[in-house]
């Protein structure tokens, strides 16, 4: 920078090193949010489209189970046990599209405290997929969605709800964020994770995490303003030997049923016989 150059630097994002330069070449840095961070979640109509088209191929790789996110090392690997859960978090970048999505899995029979607490940890995760919310919507102000059924039975986790999402870009990409300090407004076209979760100490942990796009939603009947809501963009079964049915509502089990006609109806023809059944 030349001497009196005023530079402006994103505080979030950018390297000490960049304030440094600046400043030692006699110019002066002021903070100011990146201008091209509203632009670049703000997903277009081609973005859109190509994350629809990424999540039926991910869905459908999920179904076989060959999108594996972790690698195993001498130390940590071993073998499955019987009544463990297994946390699949994975995910992947196409040329159309960023993926991200976890599912919880039973080895062998599960206890019912797992089957319980499965349950609460779904019922959030179509909490947050069913909200209809007034445009200009933080996502601190919708975090305690995916919070509830835990919070009734004593139970909580420790992340946020879920994180921006890029286009064929960073997998955590903000500003937005559906948790305590998502302080940015939620904008159609915008991607966020849904991942409420819940994790015992010392013995297993649930986490199901679905991707959702931000988008005006249909008109409420007798309502007197426009709202937003969510498109869900992941396609992947969600494991029923888990789910207790009577812990949720009629609403609750309607979504499930939908969601997993979706799944079928759109990554079923990726899918051969074995893995389809």
């Amino acid at each position: 920078a030349k001497g009196g150059a005023r530079i402006a630097l994103d505080p979030v994002l950018a390297a000490e090193k960049l304030r440094m330069l600046v400043e030692d070449n006699g110019g002066t840095v002021i903070t100011a949010p990146d201008p091209a961070r509203i632009p670049r979640a703000t997903k277009n109509q081609a973005e859109i489209n190509g994350a629809r088209a990424a999540h039926r191929r991910d869905g459908a790789a999920v179904a076989k189970l060959l999108c594996w996110h972790y690698r195993v090392s001498r130390a940590t690997s071993r073998k499955l046990q019987s009544g463990e859960l297994f946390l699949l978090d994975s995910g992947g970048q196409y040329q159309d599209g960023t993926t991200d999505i976890t599912r919880t899995v039973p080895i062998g029979k599960p206890t019912e405290e797992m089957r319980e607490r499965f349950t609460l940890v779904l019922k959030g995760m179509i909490g947050i997929s069913m909200l209809r919310f007034p445009p200009g919507t933080r996502g601190s102000e919708i975090d305690a969605v995916a919070r509830l059924a835990l919070w009734k039975h004593g139970c909580d986790f420790a992340h946020g709800t879920g994180h921006g999402v890029g286009s064929y870009l960073a997998v955590h990409e903000g500003p937005q964020r559906i948790a305590r300090t998502g302080t940015e407004k939620l904008l159609a076209g915008m991607i966020v994770s849904n991942e409420p979760g819940y994790y015992k100490e010392g013995s297993y942990g649930i986490r199901i995490e679905n991707l959702v796009l931000v988008t005006p939603a249909e008109p409420i009947e007798g309502g007197d303003i426009a709202m937003h809501g969510f498109e869900t963009l992941t396609l992947a079964p969600i494991d029923v030997r888990l789910v207790r049915s009577d812990l949720l509502t009629r609403d609750e089990l309607h979504w499930l049923d939908i969601y997993h006609a979706r799944v079928l109806a759109e990554i079923g023809p990726m899918l051969d016989g074995e893995t389809l059944a």
